[in-house]
């Protein structure tokens, strides 16, 4: 036989063997039924922006490091590669061991054959976050942070094509199971982003063979696949029989830890053969779904809270049932914006500025957290929120609530009032703001608050209604006049917060468009330190030039309540990992 051959051999009696493995974890009468709020977009990790979508990539695409389960604050942890990176060069060369063996699923692309994991694998997914065609929201992240990878970008956005076999000086395999991956200058932070869900490996054969429906055909190596999707309402999830499966063993660090290391510790998971999710964007619905018993652990928002909660823990009618509550503070910021490309309310001039703080300062967002969320919610000061490095609790903001400081602030920029009462603009024409919100209950009393703040101030708002997947596209292309945004931390630094702002991402992250050259120059130098007091210093003038400019005010950030029955076990709500559920476990016998 030949060597290849042997080699061929090897890996489908290793794939044989995971099989195996995974097929016995995975038991076919274990079902977890949960739900999403807002609709999904697709499962490609170079496109989707959106969290849900996101969700579902987690399970399927795996990413060099993840986070440990239960250790708080969330640490790093391996999982395609076989341990944390080896770093030099102060924090500017990253080396990876892969683990071998690790197969994707099954799928036509490989026609037939067994399909290995490689380093080369992990170099053609960057590639495609920077390929100009894709516009990936997630370019941000390797454009100018890999060595040679600007100059690649260049190129193709002069020729039109990306050249995926352009060797890259700071994108290498250096071997089938070894990636190096040099940055233009230091980032200590770096290995949090290698653990996000955008950087799951995949297959180049899938994405040629399957096109422009790739959304549609996630592969990859993870402990899911995707079985049935129906867009914007199911999409079912099976255990991948390839998948070559872990063991549950984390140590306690909170309380009520012991409870899940008792139940879980030794167990190979995944567990669960089918994770099913339904997409119920009312509130009412999931709330009944559970009751039904027709959903094991669903996210109980703030309109919610007061039909099952006191406060901050079950009621006594949903303990007696063995329902069970994990709950945390999101690591999140909201943060309604007017975007600075907009004719109206764009722009750097003074009499903008004025417009844009004075709108920002009428808003009350502790009437938010007690009408709308119940109580559910905590006011955030900083662009850095709580449990992130670089957080700040004594920082206090300029732009509080102050209906008559906006009001003067309109008066003395010449936003007069007309004839009827209504605001114009300094040159007499009309003056609207179009609020865009999603068709939900909540989208629906948030624009009645911000209808209350704008007729404090004497301002028309006029309302537009987009479904969540239609939002996120206008705000990529700065077609939003303003939103009430959020962003959850897709790792537990600041500078994941900071560049929201950073005008280098607008078409990405930076949804509200800002552009403010000394806010640009603070973060490309805060980038280039590590964590500490000289890093620090710079988030706090950041945070201040987006308060002067009136960019966006950080508002609040909620709670993440996850309700589960009482046969949902091993699960705890994690700050960073998405799809926590991945360490959970069903006991049938406590299941009607």
């Amino acid at each position: 036989m030949k060597r290849v051959d042997w080699w061929r051999l090897g890996i489908l009696l290793a794939g044989m063997l995971t099989s195996v493995a995974a097929t016995a974890a995975a038991d076919p009468k274990k079902v977890l039924r949960t739900e999403f709020p807002a609709a999904e977009t697709g499962f490609d990790p170079a496109q989707v922006h959106d969290l849900y979508s996101n969700i579902v990539n987690e399970a399927i695409f795996e990413p060099l490091l993840t986070y440990d389960y239960l250790a708080r604050p969330s640490r790093l942890a391996p999982r395609a590669a076989e341990a944390l990176p080896e770093m030099s060069e102060s924090g500017r060369v990253y080396v990876f061991r892969i683990r071998p063996g690790i197969l994707f699923a099954d799928d036509p692309a490989f026609k037939g054959r067994p399909r290995e994991l490689v380093a080369a694998d992990y170099v053609y997914a960057i590639k495609r976050l920077a390929d100009p065609k894709l516009h990936s929201p997630w370019r941000y992240l390797v454009e100018t942070k890999i060595a040679g990878l600007a100059d690649v970008i260049k190129a193709a956005e002069k020729s039109g094509k990306f050249d995926y076999d352009a060797p890259i000086a700071g994108l290498q395999a250096l071997d089938k199971h070894t990636l190096k991956i040099t940055l233009s200058e230091p980032d200590y932070n770096y290995p949090y982003i290698l653990a996000t869900p955008t950087m799951g490996a995949v297959a180049r054969e899938v994405v040629e063979h399957y096109g422009a429906n790739i959304m549609a055909h996630p592969v990859g190596t993870g402990p899911y696949r995707l079985d049935k999707w129906v867009r914007s309402s199911r999409i079912e999830l099976a255990a991948n029989p390839l998948y070559r499966g872990h063991t549950w063993d984390f140590a306690p660090v909170e309380a009520g830890d012991e409870v899940l290391v008792t139940a879980m510790k030794g167990k190979k998971l995944p567990t669960i053969a089918r994770i099913e999710i339904a997409i119920m964007d009312e509130d009412q619905a999931r709330l009944l779904a559970f009751q039904n018993g027709e959903l094991d652990l669903f996210q109980l928002d703030g309109p919610l809270a007061p039909k099952m909660l006191d406060i901050d823990r079950l009621k006594p009618e949903f303990v007696s049932k063995g329902a069970k509550l994990s709950r945390i503070i999101d690591p999140e910021i909201q943060y309604p914006y007017l975007s600075m490309r907009d004719p109206v309310v764009g722009g750097l001039s003074k009499e903008k500025i004025a417009l844009r703080r004075a709108i920002l300062m009428a808003y009350d967002e502790t009437a938010e957290i007690r009408v709308i969320h119940n109580g559910q919610g905590v006011v955030i000061d900083y662009p850095v929120p709580p449990g992130v490095v670089g957080y700040l609790p004594g920082y206090r903001r300029t732009d509080a609530t102050n209906i008559a400081l906006a009001n003067a602030l309109l008066d003395r920029f010449g936003y007069q009032p007309g004839p009827d009462g209504w605001r114009t603009l300094p040159d007499g024409k009309p003056l609207a703001i179009t609020l865009t919100t999603r068709p939900d209950s909540l989208g629906r009393q948030q624009e009645e608050m911000w209808k209350r703040s704008f007729d404090a101030i004497h301002i028309r708002l006029n309302s537009d209604k987009k479904k969540f997947p239609e939002i996120l596209k206008a705000e990529k292309s700065c077609q939003l006049q303003m939103r009430v945004n959020r962003w959850i931390a897709d790792f537990p630094d600041g500078e994941n917060f900071m560049q929201l702002f950073y005008s280098g991402n607008i078409g990405q992250s930076n949804t509200s468009c800002t552009a403010i050259p000394e806010f640009d120059t603070l973060f490309q130098k805060a980038t280039r330190l590590p964590q500490g007091a000289e890093r620090d210093a710079l988030w706090i003038d950041m945070a201040r030039l987006l308060e002067f400019y009136g960019a966006a005010r950080i508002s609040m950030a909620r709670p993440r309540n996850m309700v589960m029955q009482k046969h949902v076990i091993g699960y705890k709500k994690h700050p960073i990992i998405l799809a926590d559920w991945l360490y959970a476990d069903i006991d049938l016998e406590a299941k009607p």
